[in-house]
């Protein structure tokens, strides 16, 4: 039992990411990807051919697609394409991966020496390395449960997943935080989705993160203690990487002091993650890179890549979404909060832009945001489905808004309106003229209104004008019901206070 008191204790952690590419075929056949949505509800076995079950004979062929999504990434991070890379087999056993081995790329990956940039909890920018962005195969998947939900004493293997194109990105050890760990896990996450190349759903494994942790101790006497490297593999949530995080924070220091082991060879090992009680649990010794017996595939050709072809896939890939944000809030004065929820689908970006580009909204960005997050979103939760996909053209909302900040319409208007929009393609003025929803601007028409209603609720009358400023909101009701819904609640209210003093 090792008590020496430590002086200071740091957390280094590196992360490893698998991202499920969302290709319409597998990384090395044809055969339907899981990861694609049109895919993904195929039943067990069905997404299977003689190249994803190893049958004798069958021969793997490179899918360009799945290659293109990995250099957009790569770019993404900053990363050097690789002008020749190869596919190499990592040997190993497992009941779900039919070759005995995954084709894989081992010393000449596709995507080197990159780099993203967060917001760290220590206030400043803190640049984390990308060491390498490789592709490779998928497994298929273990389960214990039949069909309906039935136990099972054995596994059961689905080779469905088996062969979807996986890219794995390798970060340098550069966090010695776990809350940075999240974030960058959420931005990556975030860019990869924004790029179309996955649905990053992480309760179905289109990502899977696994963080490399170990800490650096110095003792009271100097001395610098590095505990060995413990991966925990396949975490499916932000609070599942947060959580395993920091219990291995606390729990190497405690198994340094009773075992005395340090980093060194063969000194790895491999935990999971118990989601109910909040700790690691022991699975197996890491086994190191000889252990795999990575050897060159003989049956695929090298991936070489020109300038000319980077550049094509470069030209692909729009404004991200760090840069957005940053330009949303400076240069539009979004809050941070409403430019990330804009930022979660690239569509609805990119309908944004579309609105706040149209002449009718006066470019004035805050409003088109507020109406978006506030009435539009609520319309689309109510049908299931993106703002982008109401059936509300650009052109559509920009109309609102300049009715809106015109005060031609009334804020009570606003969601009767989209409604009526979302079913034609005629311009909100027009739409509004018909439905009678314009402001009425006639000042003596809607005195008479206000008149009638301090006739009609004479106590609401007398409590206003005692000081109860709640009461107004029954003649404000009167004068709306009169109205048709054409006053603006604004001036009405404004309108009351005049004629009640």
């Amino acid at each position: 039992m090792n008590d020496q008191p430590v002086r200071t204790k740091q957390l280094k952690v590196g992360l490893e990411i698998h991202v499920e590419l969302q290709t319409r075929s597998k990384m090395f056949t044809r055969t339907p990807n899981v990861a694609h949505p049109e895919f993904e509800g195929a039943d067990p076995n069905t997404l299977v051919d003689p190249v994803v079950a190893a049958l004798p004979g069958s021969l793997p062929v490179m899918n360009k697609a799945a290659v293109e999504m990995s250099m957009m990434v790569g770019l993404a991070l900053g990363c050097e394409i690789s002008e020749f890379s190869k596919w190499d087999r990592k040997n190993y056993y497992y009941p779900d991966l039919p070759k005995g081995y995954q084709i894989s790329q081992y010393d000449l990956p596709l995507c080197l020496d990159g780099a993203y940039t967060i917001d760290s909890v220590h206030g400043d920018r803190r640049r984390i390395g990308i060491t390498r962005a490789h592709l490779e195969e998928d497994t298929g998947k273990l389960g214990h449960e039949l069909p309906g939900g039935g136990s099972y004493p054995g596994s059961l293997v689905d080779l469905n997943r088996a062969g979807t194109p996986l890219l794995e990105i390798v970060t340098e050890p550069d966090f010695d935080h776990a809350e940075d760990v999240v974030t960058f896990a959420q931005e990556l996450r975030g860019l990869c989705r924004f790029l179309g190349v996955t649905q990053g759903v992480m309760q179905k494994g289109h990502m899977r993160f696994e963080p490399n942790i170990n800490l650096e101790m110095v003792l009271d006497d100097g001395t610098v203690v590095k505990t060995p490297i413990v991966e925990v593999k396949n975490l499916n949530s932000f609070r599942a990487v947060l959580g395993a995080i920091q219990h291995e924070y606390d729990r190497q220091e405690r198994a340094w002091r009773e075992d005395g082991l340090v980093m060194g060879p063969g000194a790895k090992s491999t935990r999971g993650w118990d989601d109910e009680r909040l700790v690691t649990v022991l699975q197996r010794e890491k086994e190191d890179a000889h252990d795999y017996r990575y050897f060159p595939d003989p049956d695929l050709v090298p991936v070489v890549v020109d300038r000319a072809w980077v550049e094509e896939v470069r030209s692909r890939i729009p404004e991200l979404p760090s840069s957005r944000r940053e330009r949303y809030v400076r240069d539009h004065g979004l809050r941070e909060k409403d430019a990330d929820v804009l930022l979660e689908e690239r569509s609805v970006t990119e309908f944004f832009e579309a609105v706040v580009e149209h002449p009718d909204s006066g470019g004035d960005a805050a409003a088109v945001c507020k109406l978006l997050l506030n009435q539009i979103a609520k319309l689309a939760n109510e049908r299931g489905c993106l703002i982008d996909q109401l059936g509300l053209e650009a052109a559509q909302v920009a109309g609102v808004v300049a009715l809106r900040r015109e005060d031609r319409i009334g804020a009570q208007s606003i969601d009767p309106l989209l409604v009526r929009l979302s079913e034609t393609d005629e311009p909100a003025d027009a739409v509004a003229e018909l439905a009678g929803m314009l402001v009425v601007r006639d000042d003596s028409q809607l005195e008479q209104w206000c008149l009638a209603a301090i006739e009609a609720n004479a106590q609401a009358a007398d409590d206003v004008r005692s000081g109860k400023m709640a009461a107004i909101g029954r003649l404000m009701g009167h004068v709306m019901k009169a109205s048709g819904g054409s006053a603006d609640a604004k001036v009405v209210q404004a309108k009351l206070r005049e004629l009640l003093g």
